[in-house]
């Protein structure tokens, strides 16, 4: 899942600069993040207006990356588009940008897109993917080192962890040792002594733009 924030409401508020606001907010990843879904499109249009800036409509994409989606539900609200000065999309990075390939207006991200991620318990996630276009879980014991070692090291540990926490942030586990538990308790220690060749960063999706 996409894990998102809202962003501070000062900053909002600098970037919609009094002018007439339709909100956007998506059915998924942004509706289980708490981010974008329906309670709080609605909760968001209460502050703003609050503030004093004109909602001139609403609506929650199902989900807003979806380009043809997007035509066919923001049609139903083109009269309300057409008297907003600015759209503020809360969904993810991917939904902004589709929501602003449809329409002709000023759009402003109201959320942060973070990273790709596990829910742990409610409003509580943990990263697991950074889309980097090859997974090789198997390498690792299925913990992915990529996305889960601030050094991104593919051939670990990196000898700072201290009592099974990272040297970079000591509130986080530190993901090698995690995999070497993992190893030992299997009886699969030698997978250590395989050194893990480089990534092939040409292959992430970061460069392939389109799938």
């Amino acid at each position: 899942m996409i894990i998102t924030k809202q962003k501070e409401l000062k900053d909002l508020l600098n970037r919609l600069n009094d002018k007439s606001v339709f909100i956007v907010g998506c059915s998924e990843c942004a509706t289980v993040c708490h981010t974008g879904g329906e309670k709080e499109v609605l909760a968001m249009k209460d502050v703003l207006q609050k503030k004093g800036v004109n909602i001139v409509g609403w609506v929650v994409l199902d989900p807003a990356c979806n380009l043809n989606n997007d035509k066919r539900l923001l049609k139903k609200h083109i009269k309300e588009l057409d008297a907003a000065d600015k759209v503020l999309v809360l969904a993810c990075g991917s939904g902004v940008q589709t929501v602003s390939e449809v329409l002709d207006k000023e759009v402003i991200a109201g959320i942060d897109t973070l990273f790709l991620g596990e829910i742990k318990r409610v409003n509580e996630f943990e990263k697991r993917c950074v889309t980097c276009g090859v997974c090789e879980l198997d390498f690792f014991e299925d913990f992915c080192p990529v996305s889960r070692c601030p050094k991104s090291m593919l051939n670990g540990p990196c000898g700072g962890s201290v009592n099974g926490k990272c040297e970079v942030n000591k509130d986080m586990d530190c993901v090698w040792s995690e995999i070497f538990s993992h190893l030992k308790e299997k009886g699969r220690l030698h997978k250590l002594k395989c050194i893990v060749e480089p990534k092939d960063w040409s292959n992430s999706v970061c460069i392939d733009r389109r799938l």
